[in-house]
């Protein structure tokens, strides 16, 4: 089983209850303006992956010997060719999406003795990182994991909390607290001493503090 050196990443199970009964129990959002990604994989699901990729701002990398059209118009870089293991050299995450395990397994080694993420697409044994089930509206995402036991039910869980509070009344909100908190930073105040339980209610609401709602503004 492939996991992150020690320099990355806490020990795993002997370090509490909750690591020793939930794989990957550290979520995490990240900037990828900038950073190389290398994608192993030249099918729909590395499509998929390298797609979510670009639109985060990664430079991604595409190494496969047959690559879907898609990814010429997504993919910084190209190569087509079978992976090679020094192809993870000098990329700080790597995603491996191919239909060949032995392939997967070896990325893993690889990108791992490096001391560099990686992510093996319905392969949780070869990540040292998992996807979430991902909903966004607005400035509001919603992440929703199972630790990899059950892909399925992260997205049906997704779907659900989607549908129940991504409207446009959170959409709202999130966009007015936002204001709300530059407002007070820009006085040099601390936004950590406010008690915010009234001014998410008014602001879910679909108020402002001037009283105006959602349609004035």
């Amino acid at each position: 089983m492939v996991r992150i050196h020690a320099q990355l990443t806490a020990a795993r199970p002997d370090q509490g209850r909750y690591c020793a009964h939930m794989a990957f129990p550290y979520p995490v959002f990240l900037d990828l303006t900038g950073v190389a990604v290398l994608v192993v994989g030249g099918g729909p699901v590395a499509l998929r992956k390298a797609q979510g990729l670009a639109e985060s701002g990664a430079i991604v990398t595409v190494v496969a010997p047959t690559i879907v059209e898609g990814l010429v118009d997504v993919a910084t870089h190209l190569l087509r060719r079978p992976y090679e293991s020094s192809d993870v050299e000098g990329f700080q995450l790597v995603m491996t999406a191919t239909n060949d395990p032995e392939v997967n397994a070896q990325v893993g080694r690889d990108a791992t003795a490096l001391q560099i993420w990686v992510n093996s697409a319905d392969d949780r044994d070869n990540c040292s990182f998992i996807l979430p089930a991902v909903a966004r509206r607005g400035l509001i995402t919603v992440a929703v994991s199972t630790g990899g036991s059950s892909p399925a039910l992260a997205g049906r869980l997704r779907t659900d909390i989607a549908t129940t509070h991504l409207t446009a009344a959170t959409e709202f909100a999130a966009a007015d607290l936002g204001r709300q908190r530059a407002e007070i930073h820009a006085t040099g105040a601390s936004t950590e001493d406010i008690d915010w339980t009234e001014r998410v209610e008014v602001a879910l609401r679909g108020e402002t503090e001037s009283g105006a709602g959602r349609d004035a503004r």
